[in-house]
């Protein structure tokens, strides 16, 4: 009893006086020295004792119950060790810079927190290892929150700002199907919403050719026209190539070998549309000369007559019937189609991002979506009313095709609503090479069918129009411009 006695006190004087913050690994005690480095009990007493372990319990406990011991650092965090022989951090106002406290005393409670008192009497917060990490992940969520702007495209969460990347892969995104509650009757009431913009767009610019006034007419056959370049420039640029780059940098996805994915494939979307123009405008000239061999071709004009200016309205090029093997017309009829079909691909998957985008996003992306998709269809109507020939039926079936492509593209996304996961690694490629395809018809179509063709190609509309008329059409290629690229910060 006296031995048991004699070891007791031999203990509690060794952790009063020259160690602390004393906890267990397994069966051994370990404490902290004065240079703050872990040393077992078994070193500090005489092998030949033996230690009742009721007895180093209690006194432990009770050397513990009122202090932090064992304090240490990690980087500017500080940590110290409870009396349960857990890890706890220290919230300190500032990162100390003298030497650490080994522990902090007077341990007590406030409104349930736990302060303790650095060696100058002043109350410093413990932090449990529970309370801690709730703390870290209520942090991590409002800095994933805050400042940031968070927008779905084809079902993909994206938010952009300080704490976290396009991808969300700041704090380790599920890359799952996500389960959303979602409001189906308004997904198709506003599909038919989508359907009567879209056709109202498209469809304008063949109504304008009806207008009587030669003057007003070439006034807003300009203007609309360039407004269209500037959205179709914007919509490649600001909306398609960066919705691509977005898919193809998901973290969901992994990291590509290859870092120029979306440029590449952005690229064989501006050759494949070089090369369907350049074929189809040689088989048109061989057809043309062959006619002509035939002596069916239209005789040239008189060298003698001055030529006819050109006055480019909807008016006077809605009601062209020029020869059909005319090469500027069926040029201009290539590009168009060219053009629709960019702008098809793009607008399937328009539909699809409405309909998957959660309820809590719906209402603002359907707005930015109506006004995406008039501007679009008033761009591709305007050069779809300058082609030869009546409205119906090739003009109509064009317009109608943009007109039905989107709610085609909610419709789908309605039969799969449930089951759609836009971070799955195949849908993130198909949708990525989509947008980058896309992005690069519609680069070529905008930079050399309609921006250069109009304004520094020989036979431009712009290259010798008057002042005023060039006014009106920079003015209107910069609002498509801005326009489009403004709406590219929701959609």
């Amino acid at each position: 009893m006296a031995k048991t006695l004699v070891l007791s006190l031999l203990i509690g004087l060794v952790h009063a006086q020259s160690y602390s913050g004393c906890h267990t690994h397994g069966s051994i005690e370990y404490c902290y020295g004065s240079d703050g480095n872990e040393t077992p009990v078994s070193t500090l007493i005489p092998a030949t004792a033996t230690i009742p372990a009721t007895t180093t319990a209690s006194t432990t406990a009770s050397a513990h119950s009122s202090a932090v011991t064992g304090c240490h650092s990690h980087g500017d965090e500080v940590f110290c060790i409870d009396d349960h022989g857990h890890e706890v951090q220290v919230s300190l106002a500032s990162t100390p810079t003298g030497e650490l406290p080994a522990q902090y005393t007077g341990c007590h409670s406030h409104d349930g927190a736990t302060y303790c008192m650095d060696p100058e009497g002043n109350d410093v917060k413990i932090l449990e290892e529970s309370a801690k990490i709730h703390s870290e992940s209520e942090s991590s969520g409002q800095a994933s929150k805050e400042g940031m702007n968070c927008h779905f495209h084809a079902g993909v969460e994206h938010c952009v700002g300080a704490g976290e990347s396009e991808s969300g892969s700041a704090h380790g995104k599920s890359c799952g199907l996500r389960e959303r509650d979602y409001d189906v009757p308004l997904r198709v009431g506003t599909l038919f919403v989508v359907l009567v913009t879209s056709s109202i767009g498209v469809f304008l610019p063949m109504a304008l050719v009806k207008l009587p006034s030669k003057t007003l007419n070439g006034v807003l056959s300009t203007a609309i026209k360039q407004f269209g370049t500037g959205v179709i420039l914007s919509t490649a640029f600001v909306h398609l190539y960066t919705h691509a780059n977005l898919m193809f940098t998901n973290d969901c996805l992994g990291e590509l070998d290859y870092e120029a994915t979306t440029s590449a494939v952005v690229l064989a979307g501006i050759f494949l549309s070089f090369l369907f123009e350049y074929i189809g405008h040689r088989l048109i000239l061989a057809r043309g000369a062959k006619s002509c061999a035939a002596n069916t071709c239209p005789s040239p004009p008189s060298s003698t007559k001055e030529p006819t200016p050109h006055h480019h309205t909807l008016t006077s090029l809605g009601h062209n019937h020029g020869p059909a093997l005319d090469p500027t017309h069926a040029n201009t009829q290539l590009s168009v189609l060219v053009m629709e079909a960019g702008v098809i691909f793009h607008s399937i998957l328009i539909g699809l991002t409405l309909v998957v985008a959660g309820d809590s996003f719906y209402k603002t992306l359907l707005v930015v979506i109506i006004f995406h998709q008039f501007f679009e269809g008033l761009a591709l109507g305007a050069r779809i009313a300058l082609l030869p020939g009546r409205v119906f039926p090739h003009k109509a079936v064009m317009a109608g095709a943009f007109a039905v492509i989107t709610p085609v593209g909610m419709a789908i996304g309605l039969g799969v609503l449930h089951s759609f996961n836009g971070n799955e690694k195949s849908t993130l490629v198909a949708l990525g090479t989509l947008d980058a395809l896309s992005a690069g018809i519609l680069v070529w179509v905008g930079v050399v069918d309609m921006w250069a063709r109009d304004w520094v190609m020989e036979g431009g509309e712009m290259m010798d129009a008057k002042l005023g008329r060039v006014l009106i059409g920079g003015v209107a290629l910069v609002a498509g411009m801005v326009l489009m690229g403004v709406l590219g910060k929701w959609a």
